[in-house]
């Protein structure tokens, strides 16, 4: 177990380092930080707030994945996925927090294009709506909703049988991406999202 805070460079670069004691490689990067809280219209979210979720949504991409790719360079070969969500192509008023994982599919795209001839592999997932404690318990509260209500509401949104994901959802999803069966696949936006960006975003 090793914590770190990804706003703090030096942090991430340990990351890497104790990687690399324990294990003596790093083949594989799940980026899974990012913040929601304080994610309201452009105008009424605070510049507080605002640098809080870029500094946690990408930002912390960029001080984590400096330290790993030399580490991968070196190995010829890795897999890089960074967990983004749909609202990064869809339509919300939760502009600091659509702007910052836009801009983690971009970097992301970036990365993939740039170390593909190193063997390196870069792609992105891209959550919808999952129930999680962090979800349930924030919205409802910002909503000032009961959470079974929310709950409703939620799975109704979701066009497949079965309403809201599950952190396994994403789970699995990342083990495909980082294993050997998804090894010509890199530069992808992968949505997990049981339909809800097709229903959302397409005309």
């Amino acid at each position: 177990m090793f914590e770190a805070d990804v706003t703090r460079a030096a942090d991430c670069r340990k990351i890497t380092e104790q990687c690399l004691a324990v294990y003596g490689r790093m083949d594989i990067m799940v980026y899974n930080a990012g913040v929601g809280q304080g994610a309201v219209g452009t105008f009424e979210a605070s510049e507080k707030n605002w640098d809080r979720i870029f500094d946690i949504n990408l930002k912390g991409v960029f001080n984590t994945i400096r330290h790993v790719i030399p580490v991968m360079e070196d190995q010829e070969g890795g897999v890089i996925i960074t967990i983004s969500s749909i609202a990064a192509i869809c339509s919300t008023n939760m502009h600091a927090y659509k702007a910052s994982k836009a801009g983690l599919n971009a970097l992301t795209h970036s990365i993939a294009m740039q170390y593909a001839d190193k063997g390196i592999r870069a792609n992105v997932i891209m959550p919808g709506l999952i129930q999680t404690p962090m979800a349930i318990e924030g919205q409802s509260k910002a909503l000032g909703i009961a959470k079974e209500d929310l709950i409703q509401l939620r799975d109704a949104a979701v066009p497949l049988k079965g309403g809201q994901g599950e952190g396994w959802d994403i789970a699995y999803a990342a083990l495909f991406l980082a294993s050997d069966e998804a090894k010509h696949i890199t530069a992808v936006m992968l949505p997990v999202d049981g339909g809800l960006a097709g229903r959302i975003c397409t005309p």
